[in-house]
């Protein structure tokens, strides 16, 4: 590899974006031949990155010849939008690990899933040690409690028909029925506790949050001697997850 390779792969890149923002210019496609007039490249240049791009799903060649933007990059976007929002929050999660010194999480349930959206932790609040996805660990921990209350009765039932109850501590429930009865009668409702039952020495505690119509859920973690101060945690975690889902609601 010589030194002219930087420079030159650079160029590549440059002339790949302009091609693509010249085809986002025309809604119902344009020919290769008009993309690299307006572009200023070679029509052979030309062909070869649309080759290129539309293998990569970035851009789709019509059965009338044109060319238009792919699938690619709409969910490129999609996914900007989502961290633009998480980027809006971040700091109301980095305040709420301050003031009660543990770790905040938030979680999404998306395509039949409990899934991390974002942890914020630091060296006086470490964040728990996630040897088990959440995905297989949702009957264990408060943030996946947290949904599954929040479910309706067909996703709670479908969710859970999809999941072992796995024994993670001596602590997790592992009985559907059990695990039922005790997220319809929290003692901290709206909020829900994982106490050690995923993670022996650690305790969490976890309200609702929505992503527009996306359900998810706010948690902190603690050490499990901490658990006294729960109902502080839970003056300072209900309104934040208000904060939270107004956050997650504004238009981008």
């Amino acid at each position: 590899m010589g030194a002219r390779d930087g420079p030159t792969l650079i160029t590549s890149v440059q002339r790949a974006f302009r091609l693509m923002e010249a085809v986002g210019a025309h809604e119902n496609g344009a020919p290769a031949k008009q993309l690299a007039r307006e572009t200023g490249l070679a029509q052979a240049t030309a062909y070869h990155l649309l080759r290129t791009l539309v293998h990569d799903g970035y851009v789709r060649k019509l059965d009338d010849g044109g060319f238009i933007l792919g699938d690619k990059v709409r969910t490129l976007s999609t996914r900007s939008r989502g961290q633009e929002l998480l980027g809006r929050i971040r700091p109301t999660l980095a305040a709420l690990r301050d003031e009660l010194s543990g770790a905040a999480y938030l979680t999404f349930y998306e395509d039949g899933e409990i899934r991390v959206a974002e942890i914020v932790d630091g060296p006086r609040a470490p964040r728990v040690d996630l040897w088990v996805g959440f995905e297989d660990a949702g009957h264990a921990t408060a943030l996946g409690k947290s949904v599954l209350r929040e479910l309706d009765e067909e996703s709670r039932n479908d969710y859970l028909a999809r999941h072992t109850l796995a024994d993670l501590t001596p602590r997790t429930i592992t009985s559907r029925p059990e695990l039922l009865r005790r997220l319809a009668s929290s003692p901290v409702a709206p909020a829900v506790t994982d106490l050690e039952e995923y993670s022996l020495g650690t305790v969490c505690v976890a309200v609702p949050v929505y992503s527009g119509d996306t359900l998810g859920s706010l948690g902190v973690s603690l050490p499990a001697d901490r658990l006294p101060a729960i109902e502080q945690v839970l003056t300072r975690l209900i309104p934040t997850a208000d904060r939270v889902t107004r956050g997650l609601s504004l238009t981008i």
